[in-house]
């Protein structure tokens, strides 16, 4: 009989593998660094887009991409997958983003096998970065689990111990790719300066706020070693429910009960779950008997090594909206692709006994489209700012709402971003101390040995 595995035409293959890599302006761009960039025997044809708007139509430019790409790499809409695999005889398709359902991956992988291509993940292996420092990586099951929190109380134990620590924040590269390459954000007017989307100031403005300095852009080499310089740990502070860019000593998985059961469901939720050394169980306090029963059990399933904290997410409001209708805003990702229907801002004023207004009839410009997109949104008014001009439609949006305040469920002063012709009330929330501190005894006897 002939060998059939020794005529595989990948096996024999005379000219560099074509790739096509499906991204959202992060792990691809990552994944193409660490395991693309100036090998010559391959050879990426085109990055997709999807979740985030305006990527499509882009290039991931050449002082990123490599002397391999002198014109660069265009950004297609992921909609044009199968005509992009023809247009380009690619090999191979790499799937290359989070927060997406294990049934959406096999649809994508479907699309590209019957198109002709082969259909990829990469895993931790090819993609994680080593450190000569320790690392700690939080990530999640899912968007909007509390790894915001988790990471807060993680570099405050970090400080406490008199450990100087480099928050190294997954990708956010809404702007001019080049110059994001490395970003250092230090005080408010770093943020400024590198013209932060709303998402980012999420991610950024609290850690600043507790004097730490936050690490973010496209290469993620490059920016392990400018932080290594200055700190004795470094804090991966993972984005969706993706997985770590750098190789963990320690892993921290976050999941959420309100979500319970997501992690068998949900890319690389399930991933980081099972490779987790702490789980942490967030929102105890606000999710039902049966929802903790349910996280609990699928932590057992998929982590029954792992450490277990059970965390509160207390909510405080600064100010009192008792009896007033309110605009509840929350962070975006979380209300959107993340599948809550509500976040910080609408716990605390509900519990506050606040009447909330509906704010889809008066939904700006592009606002009108994530409404559209995410329909079970129905109560609570996303902070979308991916550019200036969904920022001007969502301070049109709040501007257009009668009522007596707007509550802001966002980690950010929402006031720096866009101008509130009524009391803005801030919805903060944290690692209840019970839970943080339990934390960070794990986490300074794991690394440091007390």
């Amino acid at each position: 009989m002939p060998d059939t595995e020794s005529q595989s035409p990948s096996m024999h293959r005379s000219k560099p593998e074509r790739i096509l890599i499906l991204g959202a302006a992060g792990r691809d761009f990552h994944n193409f660094n660490v395991a693309y960039r100036d090998n010559p025997d391959v050879h990426v044809v085109a990055f997709t887009a999807t979740q985030i708007p305006d990527i499509a139509g882009r290039r991931y430019p050449v002082e990123l991409a490599g002397s391999q790409y002198p014109d660069g790499i265009p950004i297609r809409d992921e909609a044009e997958l199968e005509r992009l695999i023809a247009e380009h005889a690619v090999d191979t398709v790499d799937f290359a983003y989070s927060d997406v359902s294990h049934e959406t991956v096999m649809h994508l992988a479907s699309r590209a096998l019957a198109a002709g291509a082969d259909f990829k993940l990469q895993g931790p292996d090819t993609t994680m970065i080593p450190s000569s420092k320790p690392v700690v990586a939080i990530c999640a099951v899912r968007t909007g689990c509390g790894k915001s929190q988790t990471t807060r109380a993680v570099a405050a134990a970090f400080k406490a111990a008199g450990k100087r620590v480099a928050i190294i924040r997954h990708p956010m590269p809404y702007g001019d790719l080049a110059q994001q390459a490395v970003q250092r954000f230090a005080e408010y007017a770093d943020l400024d300066r590198h013209e932060c989307t709303i998402e980012e100031r999420e991610e950024y403005e609290p850690h600043i706020d507790n004097g730490h300095v936050v690490y973010a852009g496209v290469d993620y080499g490059a920016i392990l070693h400018e932080a290594e310089q200055e700190a004795d740990v470094v804090l991966w502070d993972g984005g969706n429910n993706d997985l770590s860019f750098y190789r963990p000593d320690l892993m921290i998985t976050v999941t959420d009960p309100l979500r319970a059961g997501h992690a068998f469901h949900y890319h690389p939720g399930e991933a980081n779950l099972r490779m987790a050394d702490i789980v942490v169980i967030n929102k105890t306090d606000t999710a039902t008997t049966e929802q903790l029963a349910k996280a609990r059990q699928e932590v057992a399933a998929l982590a029954p090594d792992a450490h277990l904290i059970e965390a509160a997410s207390p909510v405080t409001l600064a100010a009192s909206v008792t009896g007033q209708r309110v605009l509840v805003v929350e962070d975006g990702p979380t209300v959107t692709h993340g599948g809550m229907g509500f976040g910080a801002g609408y716990v605390a004023a509900t519990a506050a006994g606040a009447t909330l207004v509906d704010p889809r009839p008066h939904a700006a410009g592009s606002l009108m489209g994530v409404f559209e997109k995410f329909p079970h949104l129905e109560e609570v008014l996303p902070a979308m700012g991916y550019g200036a001009q969904q920022v001007r439609d969502l301070e049109a949006t709040i501007n257009a709402i009668e009522c007596d305040a707007v509550v802001s469920g966002t980690p950010i002063d929402l006031a720096r971003v866009v101008s509130i012709d009524r009391p803005l009330i801030r919805a903060r929330y944290d690692l209840g101390a019970a839970a943080a501190t339990a934390l960070a005894e794990q986490v300074t006897q794991h690394l440091f040995g007390g």
